[in-house]
């Protein structure tokens, strides 16, 4: 039997509750033979209580051996007040960082059953099924020099670089175009090269990696500005947008609340194949944050957790049937009328996490029979 090694994070507020559903899926799963082994670790705040920083060496060791991490939210008003360099989220930066992981890749699925919750017209997104390709690991984010400076006078000056390097685009690049060659053939780069040095290098590098070595994929350009404009407007239009780490992170985000709910949104985290065994390292995380206002209430939506989990069978494990079954598992459920608070419309009586988690095992389950 094949192992197919887990390393779980579930992090703070609601993550611990939305992954308790995917371990339900995981253990009927390995019921039917799938393999999975799980470990366990803290991130985020937690890790910072029981250890002083936001994730230990030995988690961080586990996780760079894992076939693939699962991650579920760090943060909240507990930890405001931490220092800077092991705050919550900087668990994250490191995992993503140490383990390489440059294309974040996040989806923006409108289901039918739920177009009547999203803030825009029904027309407008339904159907809706766009991917984001977000460089993860260079950029503003992690550009040097990035300090404070005291000017005297009462004056401070704060600096962030933005900076990347050729091999940085064209590796981006290729994944969003290998994607865009698996769905509708077609790649938005957007960028800002009319204010921005890094902009008409991004726009350069892209026009002739794209040239060279993926002619037969449809390519288009777009100011950042003007795209999040057009997701707003029309965001069918769009198949595969790929982008910088801080345009990408604000575009993410618009392009998730045209579904209706972020609670509703996965992600992937993916580095460079191995040059042996050919595999990524991969982390698969929900959109959404920590929600401490609700956690521990069992009111958060575990879909997003949930469909992060069948990106990892997708993309980590090459479960396609699988991973295909429990998105369609996930709309049935949706179809069938059944809702967290986060997507209820009035009138609707809201299920709590667990129930939610257990419709889905339940239709996975006769979808697998």
């Amino acid at each position: 039997m094949t192992e197919r090694k887990l390393f779980l994070l579930p992090g703070d507020g609601i993550g611990p509750e939305a992954m308790a559903e995917v371990h339900k899926l995981i253990s009927w799963m390995n019921e039917q033979g799938a393999g999975f082994t799980t470990d366990e670790g803290l991130v985020g705040g937690c890790a910072y209580d029981a250890h002083g920083q936001a994730i230990s060496e030995d988690d961080m060791a586990k996780a760079v051996a894992a076939d693939a991490v699962l991650f579920g939210a760090v943060g909240g008003p507990k930890w405001d007040s931490v220092p800077y360099e092991v705050r919550p989220e900087a668990g994250l930066l490191r995992l993503r960082k140490d383990m390489e992981l440059f294309a974040n890749l996040r989806p923006a699925i409108c289901y039918p059953a739920l177009a009547a919750s999203s803030s825009l017209k029904p027309e407008v997104v339904e159907g809706l099924d766009i991917l984001i390709v977000r460089e993860l690991t260079g950029g503003v984010y992690f550009g040097e020099p990035k300090e404070i400076i005291d000017l005297g006078n009462g004056q401070k000056r704060g600096i962030d670089t933005q900076v990347y390097d050729t091999y940085e685009i064209e590796r981006i690049t290729g994944v969003a175009c290998e994607l865009a060659k698996t769905r509708s053939n077609k790649v938005c780069s957007m960028e800002k090269h009319n204010v921005m040095k890094s902009g008409v290098l991004w726009k350069e590098v892209v026009s002739d990696y794209h040239k060279r070595n993926y002619p037969d994929v449809e390519l288009s350009h777009m100011l950042a500005d003007a795209g999040g404009m057009q997701l707003v407007r029309w965001p069918k239009q769009f198949d595969v947008i790929v982008t910088d780490n801080l345009f990408g992170d604000m575009l993410s985000d618009v392009a998730a609340m045209l579904t209706g709910s972020l609670g509703m949104l996965p992600s992937a985290s993916l580095g460079a194949p191995d040059a042996k065994t050919g595999k990524r390292k991969a982390l698969y995380e929900p959109v959404h944050g920590s929600a401490p206002d609700i956690a521990g209430q069992q009111k958060a939506n575990p879909i997003a957790m949930i469909a992060s989990f069948a990106m990892c069978l997708r993309y980590s494990f090459e479960m396609i049937e699988e991973a295909t079954r429990l998105e369609t598992a996930i709309a049935n459920v949706l179809d069938k009328g059944i809702r967290t608070a986060d997507i209820a419309a009035a009138g609707d009586s809201p299920v709590s996490t667990s129930q939610m988690g257990d419709a889905i095992l339940e239709e996975y389950k006769a979808l697998s029979a």
